[in-house]
């Protein structure tokens, strides 16, 4: 079995006692983890195909991503000081007309930011699916599968159109037949349930105000028949709250649990205004947060709890959102944003710590997709999924506590990322890929996109 050594780096292991070696090592042995520790890696080792001297550098695991919408790589910057309900009705009847090679370019560019930043393990809630522009998810697919990274798709749904007192055009949304008949046929065709999956489904209607409560219900029975996680937005802003209220007489929450969208099986995207009784209900039933902090900022959406959340022992992620409402779309954005963001809440300097950000950012991910027992920490018997920071150049040199200089310091360069064992980042460049050839062919599908919108 081939090997890979890397010594001499300090290393966060993030497993359940917050176990870090100033001095250690990591060997990888295929796609797994054979040996975590202090000190050299063992002697003796058979098979070493490569040794990497980690001086100077962090190894960590890879981030895990808990919320995205590729699509919207193609409309960065737009509806630049708007909150969530009128940005959406800003940027609807453009999203609408998206096909499958936009959706194919925006994936790779999402997805290489990603990878470039340090993650190793994506989703997506693709949910816009304009009749007639072709097989969108497969396209994401596509793009995952070409850049290696671990990837769960969420295949998403809206059956509330423009004449149904929904946001989206008509022409963008299915019917619930249609919907749950697509979503079947994704998990039947592409869902790896396996321990070393690169690719796993989710089934994800967007909104309470974009799709039926019919829709809602009869995705999470189709979920939990087919044995696969559910995923969708909640509790995002307070004009979400009021909606529930006046439509279905409750909360989200309570909406949520009425409909079958509250179990150790789901996870939603924001949780943003959520009542202590809210907060009880999702520990309660195990069910996860994808906390977006950089986007909940940029819409203007509102504090997410997240320290009460944690409390409480509700399983929290990261999550980058789309980025038409959080353009950077990197995921190391979000481990210094949820720590700073969440001491301007009432929490202040006790909200939370540098370890407890990367611990959202990879084994409270890992928790959120159900993957815990794979990924998101770095130990014997785990998939080789890790990231060497290098963390001894100008931005980072001066902060002694590595943790402090990944999560405070400027994003740290990748030296080298694993993705199941085999690199997909090389020196702060995608190996996979031809960054410039992503950022070229994006650029064009954007354009292509604005004139097609702008023409309609």
């Amino acid at each position: 079995m081939n090997r890979i050594v890397i010594e001499n780096c300090a290393v966060a292991t993030v497993d359940a006692h917050g176990t870090e070696h100033a001095d250690g090592h990591v060997v990888v042995a295929g796609n797994r983890l054979e040996s975590v520790g202090a000190g050299p890696a063992p002697a003796g080792l058979d098979g070493v195909v490569r040794r990497i001297d980690g001086t100077g550098h962090l190894a960590t695991p890879g981030l895990v991503n808990t919320h995205h919408h590729f699509y919207q790589w193609l409309t960065r910057g737009l509806a630049q000081d708007l909150g969530l309900f009128d940005w959406l009705v800003a940027l609807y009847p453009t999203w609408a007309r998206i096909d499958e090679p936009m959706v194919y370019e925006a994936a790779r560019a999402s997805l290489a930011m990603m990878v470039r930043g340090g993650v190793t393990c994506a989703m997506d809630h693709h949910y816009v699916f304009p009749r007639g522009a072709g097989d969108l998810l497969g396209a994401e697919i596509r793009a995952a599968r070409e850049l290696g990274v671990r990837f769960t798709a969420a295949r998403g749904s809206m059956d509330l159109g423009e004449s149904s007192g929904g946001l989206p055009p008509d022409f963008a949304v299915e019917t619930i037949e249609e919907a749950l008949r697509a979503t079947e046929e994704a998990v039947d065709t592409h869902h790896d349930p396996s321990f070393d999956s690169m690719l796993r489904i989710a089934v994800a209607p967007c909104s309470p105000f974009s799709v039926s409560t019919e829709l809602l219900r009869e995705a999470a029975l189709l979920a939990r028949r087919k044995g696969v996680r559910l995923h969708t937005h909640g509790s995002e802003t307070v004009e979400e709250e009021k909606f529930c209220h006046e439509k279905f007489g409750m909360g989200p929450t309570d909406y949520f649990e009425s409909t079958g969208w509250l179990g150790e099986d789901v996870w939603m995207a924001h949780c943003v205004h959520m009542t202590d009784d809210d907060i009880a209900a999702f520990a309660r039933t195990g069910t996860g947060v994808a906390h977006c902090p950089s986007s909940n900022a940029r819409l203007a959406a509102g504090l997410a709890r997240v320290p009460d959340l944690l409390a409480a022992g509700v399983p929290v992620g990261l999550g980058v959102d789309g980025t038409a409402s959080n353009e950077s779309g990197e995921l190391h954005t979000e481990l210094r944003n949820a720590l700073l963001v969440g001491r301007l809440g009432p929490h202040r300097e006790a909200a939370l710590n540098v370890r407890q950000a990367l611990r959202l950012g990879t084994y409270g991910g890992a928790r959120v997709l159900g993957r815990q027992d794979e990924i998101g920490s770095l130990e014997p018997g785990k998939l080789a999924d890790l990231v060497l920071w290098k963390l001894d150049g100008l931005g980072h040199s001066t902060i002694a506590d590595p943790v402090a200089a990944l999560v405070l310091g400027p994003p740290a360069p990748v030296t080298l990322s694993l993705v199941n064992g085999r690199p997909v980042v090389e020196g702060g460049r995608l190996v996979t890929a031809d960054e410039d050839d992503i950022a070229r062919r994006a650029r064009d599908e954007a354009r292509r996109l604005a004139r097609i919108a702008a023409d309609t």
